[in-house]
């Protein structure tokens, strides 16, 4: 299949695409601060770098974006027929990342939160995480397709299987 932009205007157009302060992750941080929470963004804890940060309640939230971080079962996750070498090479990094970030996390005494951005606008999400904060639950998980709960595994997580 031939692209119907040239290579200099996809260049233009990846480049614009934000590691930070994307949509759903501005939506999570207003929720959370209206509601009472201080957080530090994107703080440095071991290799991981959360989103969202509550320290005192050693609380690390994830906010991903269903593409990038190949959230299965999502209408928003779908791999691209073209480069699928490059894209599956690269998609699959980050989870791989992804899934070891989370278990460092809760190894090192953490609780981990992963919102999914296809969850981010659940009318109900703020007050399940709130809930989810004041627990003790290790960790929480929204999505479209799985909802908004708490899970004991990181296996329930919806993060894609990890190839060996």
């Amino acid at each position: 299949m031939v692209d119907i932009v040239t290579k200099q205007e996809r260049s233009a157009m990846m480049a614009k695409i934000k590691g930070k302060d994307t949509k759903p992750e501005v939506l999570v941080r207003r929720g959370l601060f209206r509601r009472g929470y201080r957080f530090r963004l994107h703080k440095l804890i071991g290799t991981a770098r959360p989103d969202i940060v509550l320290g005192r309640r050693k609380v690390a939230i994830f906010v991903h974006g269903c593409f990038w971080h190949q959230h299965d079962r999502c209408r928003h996750y779908r791999l691209p027929k073209s480069n699928l070498e490059f894209w599956s090479g690269k998609l699959s990094k980050n989870s791989q990342r992804d899934r070891r970030n989370v278990e460092l996390l809760g190894q090192a005494g953490w609780r981990v939160a992963l919102i999914w951005e296809c969850a981010a606008k659940h009318l109900h999400l703020m007050d399940e995480l709130s809930g989810w904060i004041e627990g003790t639950q290790p960790y929480f998980v929204a999505s479209e397709s799985g909802g908004l709960r708490s899970v004991e595994v990181i296996d329930h997580l919806e993060l894609p299987p990890t190839e060996k």
